[in-house]
């Protein structure tokens, strides 16, 4: 069976809009209905966050909401659980995204066969390192049908950048600086340079960029240099405020795409 995020590339080239959201926030049952609301309102590929107690990489928006979630009562297992029949009611690509460490306490195999049940098509574990997904990870993860999304960023070097873009199936994560996730005040505060550079490679796996993408101008300057771009901490900030969650979902997605 193809992998949905390929053929999300395959029948999209261009402003590919993926949402990043922390599953158990703001409430812990609410992980279906965002998923529902965000395909409702046109987004292309939606990440859902595993919390996790020791979110290293991530800014303070998605640390809070996985303390959170984690009080909720949320955990891998209780995912799965909600996640079951998910397939019955949206068909774009999904994604886990979270840290190595609750996958290998879970068990590397039996996650991956959980992932392949309910229909999940990628995983985006920043903390597994290249090498070792290669020596021990691999095939498993090819046999439950997941692709592995790799996180390059204006550091990476060019050799890096080509064993990245060998061992990718699906996309390549382009973060967008060094910085851990949150919002940037304006497009100025990316690395437009290393966007080019990127593009001049002519890398065989597309791109999304992630980290700091915030609103219309952000998202559409991020989509001149790769088929998309990953709006996470923004997403998840509007999801605290007051109101409904399908008002906020469709308020903040009209106003990223549309700019009202």
């Amino acid at each position: 069976m193809k992998n949905r995020i390929n053929q999300l590339f395959h029948d999209k080239k261009e402003n590919i809009l993926s949402v990043y959201f922390t599953a158990g926030y703001p409430q812990l049952d609410d992980t279906v209905t965002i998923i529902e609301q965000l395909v409702a309102n046109g987004v292309d590929l939606i990440e859902i966050g595993m919390p996790f107690s020791d979110p290293v990489a991530d800014g303070p928006v998605i640390q809070q909401s996985s303390l959170v979630a984690l009080k909720n009562g949320m955990c891998i297992a209780r995912l799965f659980e909600q996640l079951k029949g998910i397939r019955e009611k949206v068909n774009i690509p999904l994604i886990l995204m979270g840290y190595l460490n609750p996958v290998l306490q879970y068990g590397v195999e039996a996650f991956c066969q959980k992932c392949a049940e309910v229909g999940i098509d990628g995983l985006i574990l920043p903390d597994l390192p290249l090498e070792e997904y290669h020596d021990s990870y691999r095939e498993i993860f090819a046999r439950h049908n997941l692709h592995n999304i790799l996180l390059i960023t204006p550091q990476t070097s060019e050799k890096r950048l080509h064993e990245i873009d060998e061992a990718s199936h699906g996309f390549i994560y382009m973060v967008s600086s060094s910085s851990t996730t949150g919002v940037k005040s304006s497009v100025a505060d990316f690395h437009l340079d290393y966007f080019e550079r990127i593009n001049q490679l002519k890398l065989q796996n597309p791109r999304l960029i992630g980290f700091g993408i915030s609103n219309k101008e952000t998202f559409d300057n991020a989509c001149q240099y790769a088929q998309g771009a990953i709006i996470g901490s923004a997403f998840v900030k509007a999801l605290g405020d007051n109101g409904s969650l399908d008002e906020k979902i469709s308020k903040f997605v009209n106003q990223l795409v549309k700019g009202v």
